[in-house]
This record gives structure tokens, sequence and C-alpha cells, in this order.
């Protein structure tokens, strides 16, 4: 059996995990959540977005699904209302600060607050094996000026919670990664700052001997100051009090078969949904600031690991999908 045969064969094991993993409901003094609580998935409309918001309305949270164009996000929150699911729907353009202010607003008079965040909105232009950057701009504006402007703008109404709130971001170059992992120096104008010197070299022309990723740029570079971001949010938020905490992840999806793809991923919108419903609704460990990667069976493991060797005590948990957001 060849290499690419058996990374297949290791993926459609860890699917069929992650499939068996979800017909097992969760426990009633693991269901700290209720049909009170409510988590905003934006980009809601279509793909990982979609399966998101009906898998969190299916564990019976109330979803405030968002999208940018208001007819196929009510098409989007009537099919799930039509399968019996509590879900509403507010047009919401991530690129434009004055639709935030509005959404903010109207969640504040509508809801009170929220309690999951799911940072689901992005673009990618690139297709197969393509990289061009001919979009950064938008892939940038959208991907991490949005993510981060639409964040900041809800974190003050996340509301008090004994569990947390969470916050869950869906998601490269050695020394970039460096400069933007050490959290002693890093800093909100530093991600700034790293992202529109790309853009300008974008513009220039020079970007391709600057040292960024080798593979969708301009995507990658969006995803990482995403990281960043989280990363940052995370040690900015660990002071909050008891009742008052916020939890923020990232976690990638995986290739996954939906429109930005160009339907040629090699996982479901369903299986690549999991791990951030996971996060979002996750009992017992608190975990803050940390990255994933795909599927909720490797995470299983990953975390079976750290506790034996009692790396999780004191975390707590906010995912970017890649950006979930949570809060208990």
């Amino acid at each position: 059996m060849g290499r690419k045969e058996r990374a297949k064969e290791r993926r459609e094991k860890r699917l069929q995990e992650i499939s068996l993993l979800r017909t097992i409901p969760y426990s009633d003094h693991q269901r700290w959540w209720s049909s009170e609580t409510v988590a905003v998935v934006t980009g809601g409309n279509r793909g990982i977005g979609f399966e998101i918001a009906r898998q969190l309305a299916d564990h019976g949270l109330t979803v405030i699904l968002t999208s940018r164009e208001s007819s196929t996000g009510l098409e989007a929150a009537n099919a799930l209302k039509e399968l019996g699911f509590s879900v509403d729907f507010h047009q919401l353009d991530v690129l434009d600060s004055l639709s935030i202010k509005k959404f903010a607003e109207w969640i504040e008079q509508t809801y009170g607050g929220i309690d999951v965040l799911v940072n689901n909105a992005g673009v990618n232009y690139n297709l197969g094996s393509d990289n061009s950057v001919e979009h950064a701009q938008n892939v940038v504006a959208t991907n991490y000026y949005g993510t981060k402007n639409v964040t900041q703008s809800l974190i003050p109404l996340m509301r008090p919670s004994a569990v947390g709130a969470r916050i869950v971001n869906r998601l490269e170059d050695k020394d970039l990664r460096e400069k933007l992992a050490n959290l002693e120096t890093l800093s909100e104008e530093l991600i700034d700052r790293t992202v529109s010197t790309f853009l300008q070299q974008v513009e220039e022309g020079t970007y391709t001997s600057g040292g960024w990723p080798q593979m969708f740029t301009d995507y990658s570079v969006s995803k990482l100051a995403v990281n960043a971001f989280t990363r940052l949010m995370a040690k900015m938020l660990s002071d909050r009090p008891d009742g008052m905490k916020i939890y923020i992840n990232c976690y990638c999806p995986g290739w996954v078969k939906t429109a930005m793809t160009g339907w040629a991923g090699n996982i479901s919108a369903e299986d690549g949904a999991d791990t951030g419903v996971w996060l979002a609704l996750l009992p017992d460990q608190a975990i803050t600031g940390k990255f994933f990667a795909e599927t909720r069976g490797k995470l299983l493991r990953q975390f079976e690991r750290k506790m034996l060797s009692g790396l999780m005590t004191g975390y707590a948990l906010l995912i970017n999908c890649s950006c979930i957001t949570s809060k208990g």
C-alpha cells in the first residue's frame, strides 16, 4: 500500500470515529447550556458555517445565523427553523463597521447578550494549487480584520456565566511564525503591521521574496494573523474574574468539500464543523489561546496525553474557526 493509500485509510478511519462520537449524546451533567444560551455564527448561510449553526441548534442552543446577503441568510435560517430548531437571522457584513455596530445593537436590544461566538465568515479565491494574491486586500480585510472587529464589538455583550463564554475562530514562514509566537512581545499593533507589510509588498510586487507562506499566501497570512490575534486576546482576557471568563481558540476544519475549496475537499461540511461545535460546548476542560487541527478524534487523543501529563490544568476555552467565541 502506497503513502497516499495509507493516508486515505487513516483519514477514513478518523472520520468514522468522528461520526460515531457524534451519535453519543451529552449527559445531563455535561450540558452547561440550555435553550436560553445564545450562539452567534457568522457566515452561517452555507458550508461549514451553516453546519455549525445546525449542529449547535440541534444541541438545543438558540442560534443567530448571520450572512452578508440577507436573502441567502434568511433562506438558511428558515431551512433550520423548518427542522424545528431555534434559529434567528440578522444581516452582518464583517467588512462594514456600521453593519457590525448595528448588529451589536440589535443583539443587545433583542437578546441582552450572547454566550458563544463562532467567527466563521471568510473568503479564499485560490482553488487547487493556485496561489494568486490578486484579491489579497479583500482576503485580509475579511478573514483577519473582519474577525477582529466582530470579536472586539461582541466581547462586551458576552454574558456572565459560571462556565465561561466561548469564542471559536475557524482557520506558514518560520521567521514570521516565531515573531508572532512570542507572547511577551506580541501586540495588536505588531499583527496589524505584519499584515500591512504583506499587503504593501503585494502592491509593490515584491511579496514572493518577503518570506511569506508559499501556498495560498494571502489566505495563509490572514489566518496566521487570526491565530496570533486569538492568542493575544486569550492573554488579555485571562485576568477576568470567575463568572466573567471568556475562552478563545482557533481550529482548522481540514480540507472540506465546500464552495470555498471548489468542492475539492476530502471531508464533508458536517465533519469539518464537528471540532468547532465540540470546542464551543466543551464541558470539562478550560482551554484558551490554542490552535487545534481538523478533528475531535485527534483532539481527544491530544487531550488524553496532556491530561496525563498535567499540562491542561488551568486553561479556558475560546475557539476561532479560524473563529468561534463562547462565554460561560
